[in-house]
């Protein structure tokens, strides 16, 4: 695949991601990406004022911003008040699309339906994320193999909307134990049809979704995000590396526009392991997206820049429904007034 955006280290080396990059037909100024964060936000689903904030805040000339998840269709919620993304200022802004699969609460879908999996089996309980238990986790239904086509159909119509309302191009959220992971995770996915057994059984979702989205708004306006390494919501898989080499030579053949891998050291919510695989030291890489560190500096570009000192960020309001540690880190002039 010709572009590639790693889950940030916090590590910045400076000289690479402040030269441009041209990705496909965009030109990019820098080489420094906003990654999708779920920040909730949002009320009832609906984007608020200070959603505009935020992106028009960390937005540079000619920089990627990747917005949080907005879920293809009303089954696909599973976290309150995620925000469908806004189009602002003048950089370059996807819409990352997702479906959250069993991660997800029968009250947050259509008459209080069980959520829909790859599987049946629900999560074992585990630490909170997202403000939200497992235990409130609701035991999924197993989609059939007929119903897999509407599913797709889905992720194609949700980017044709995107594009619509004003986006550059749409990241389909393939990662951290969400529907589209769970299918192509051994550790969970256990059907008998053409989605499940072999890798190529496994994967045959995704690369549904990558070539209905590809038709649809054209495949140099398509990104993809993926954690083979992670074991996110109980989505592992006994052998990472040769799940993430299949999907990346499989990708290659729709011709994307970028594959954003999350780094192999981050396993599951606040766990980093030791793993000999990584992009960012290797040099592997072309973007680095940065979500934490951008969460908490709107202008983490221009503060490597000067090799200013970075804002901390604060873990206690990720989540909180209102702008406190959202839209209220201060900007280098403003934290040295």
């Amino acid at each position: 695949m010709e572009n590639k955006a790693a889950q940030g280290h916090d590590e910045e080396d400076q000289v690479p991601l402040l030269t441009p990059y041209k990705m496909g037909n965009f030109q990019l100024s820098q080489r420094i990406v906003l990654a999708p964060l779920t920040r909730q936000r949002s009320y009832g689903n609906v984007p608020q004022p200070h959603a505009i904030l935020y992106y028009s805040q960390r937005t540079t000339k000619g920089g990627l911003l990747i917005t949080e998840a907005t879920g293809v269709s009303d089954t696909a919620q599973g976290y309150p008040e995620i925000p469908d993304a806004v189009h602002a200022k003048g950089g370059i802004f996807f819409c990352q699309i997702w479906h959250v699969g069993r991660v997800s609460n029968q009250g947050f879908q259509p008459n209080g339906q069980a959520p829909i999996s790859c599987t049946d089996k629900p999560l074992t309980p585990q630490i909170q994320s997202f403000r939200i238990d497992v235990p409130q986790f609701s035991p999924p239904r197993r989609l059939s193999t007929d119903e897999v086509p509407q599913v797709v159909n889905d992720f194609k119509v949700a980017a044709r909307h995107a594009m619509e309302a004003g986006f550059d191009g749409v990241e389909i959220h393939g990662a951290h134990g969400y529907l589209v992971d769970q299918f192509m995770k051994d550790q969970i996915n256990d059907r008998t049809d053409q989605y499940g057994g072999s890798m190529e059984n496994r994967c045959r979702f995704t690369l549904e979704i990558v070539e209905a989205i590809s038709n649809e708004i054209g495949a140099d306006r398509v990104g993809i995000r993926l954690s083979p390494f992670a074991d996110y919501m109980e989505s592992g898989d006994s052998n990472p590396k040769a799940l993430g080499l299949y999907m990346i030579e499989s990708l290659n053949k729709y011709r994307i526009l970028y594959c954003h891998m999350v780094e192999p050291r981050m396993k599951t919510v606040g766990e980093k392991t030791e793993c000999p695989h990584s992009l960012v030291p290797e040099n592997r890489t072309d973007l680095v997206a940065y979500g934490r560190w951008f969460l908490a500096n709107p202008d983490l570009p221009k503060r490597f820049k000067l090799h200013a000192p970075l804002n901390k960020y604060n873990r206690d309001t990720f989540y909180t429904l209102d702008p406190v540690g959202y839209t209220d880190y201060p900007f280098l002039e403003t934290s040295k007034a």
